[in-house]
């Protein structure tokens, strides 16, 4: 599960911060834990709206995508913090992601009692009309003497309190199982196929559906090629590098932006019949309403079905397999939603793979095997795995079937 934690203190040195900075450790195994700030959320006024400034919009993006929130607070005056009860503020006015989300509530103090009076307030906020988050009720958290409660290394010392706030989180953690049946993925709009609503960086002045669209694309905005050094987040690489790194990888990738225009795949020289995930040289820029024209109308919904559901943050991934491959073939799609700085949907990338051979290997290396089901993924083995293995079903956690060459699902 995917959770962000929201600090709230805008203070450079805060107990609370340390908090959720040790459950983002201490339980890594169970779940991955995010913090978010709210040192530039700016002080909430309705007749001065920035319910649009970045800080605004990037935790409401974070927020509607994760599986839960775990808001920590201090105690001011036995109440929240003001900073904290601003970002609500905005959290509920135009924006509302925390409705039907689940939310766990911790919160350290200096002082004996914990965060108990803030945790009470913060509880009534929660559950007030505009924000109706889900509160686990019961399950609180109470960090008191937080200058003593921690060693220098930021770990909480006393074994009993680790103990304790494990059971609130794994608490949490079934909560979350149990309220995600009830809730409803947001609508998902019509999908300009298209191309029709350019984006900061579309390229203007070519036709995306022209043959020739990349090398006349990369001439209008003079992209940089061979040896030039592209500087990275965490690297500094020639766009030689960046090639052979990507066409290196033992998957087929693909790049669509959030104008829904196709703008890359790896492989390049790989012919096209021998590719899960058909691909041509010629389909680089094109709408993708022009790379899938070949799907029947029914399938195209499929597509913007996949499209929509990462939009919205339904899902961070769809996953599929399609169905009718060889034995020795187990052509798996993986769509993944990609994200601008503000949190915002990017586009997708999509990874296609033969999963056997690794599913081969995981099996040889621990000596287990596949029983059961009616998918045969190895001499003698199936596709459906009961409990004793520890190997996934292959039919579960996908969108349905999927067009072999779309890589479309049939969701």
């Amino acid at each position: 599960m995917k959770f962000v934690a929201i600090v709230g203190s805008n203070a450079e040195q805060s107990y609370n911060r340390m908090l959720l900075q040790f459950m983002q450790r201490q339980f890594k195994i169970k779940c991955e834990i995010e913090l978010l700030e709210i040192k530039d959320v700016p002080m909430f006024n309705q007749d001065d709206d920035q319910s649009d400034c970045f800080a605004v919009r990037y935790l409401n993006n974070k927020i509607t995508r994760a599986d839960g929130v775990i808001i920590a607070t201090p105690e001011h005056n036995h109440t929240i913090t003001p900073a904290l009860k601003s970002t609500l503020e905005w959290l509920s006015f135009k924006l509302h992601p925390l409705e039907n989300k689940p939310v766990m509530i911790v919160g350290a103090s200096y002082y004996d009692q914990g965060t108990s009076r803030a945790q009470v307030h913060l509880r009534k906020i929660l559950e007030a009309p505009g924000v109706n988050a889900y509160t686990l009720p019961g399950n609180e958290f109470l960090l008191g003497k937080a200058k003593e409660a921690f060693d220098v290394n930021g770990n909480i010392t006393n074994e009993g309190t680790v103990s304790f706030l494990e059971t609130c989180l794994d608490n949490f953690i079934k909560y979350v199982g149990v309220v995600s049946t009830l809730r409803k993925p947001k609508p998902i709009e019509p999908e300009d196929l298209d191309c029709g609503k350019p984006i900061a960086t579309t390229i203007q002045g070519v036709d995306p559906d022209d043959p020739d669209w990349l090398e006349k694309a990369s001439k209008i905005v003079n992209a940089v090629e061979g040896d030039t050094y592209v500087k990275l987040d965490q690297g500094l690489l020639t766009v030689d590098q960046i090639n052979m790194f990507l066409n290196a990888m033992p998957f087929e990738l693909t790049y669509a932006d959030d104008n829904n225009q196709f703008l890359y795949y790896n492989n390049k020289h790989q012919e096209a019949d021998t590719m899960l995930g058909k691909r041509v040289p010629e389909q680089v820029g094109n709408r993708i309403s022009t790379v899938h024209g070949t799907l029947p109308p029914a399938r195209m919904k499929n597509v913007e079905w996949v499209i929509g559901t990462l939009r919205n943050g339904n899902q961070e991934y769809v996953r599929t397999i399609v169905p009718g491959t060889p034995a020795e073939i187990i052509n798996t799609h993986n769509y993944q939603a990609m994200y601008y700085p503000d949190g915002s949907y990017a586009g997708i990338n999509e990874i296609i793979f033969n999963f056997k051979p690794w599913l081969d290997w995981y099996l040889e290396t621990t000596g287990q095997r596949l029983v059961g089901g009616n998918i045969p993924l190895m001499p003698g083995g199936h596709g459906n795995a009961d409990a004793t293995t520890g190997a996934s079903d292959a039919g579960h956690g996908g969108a349905g079937a999927v067009d072999a060459t779309s890589g479309a699902s049939s969701h």
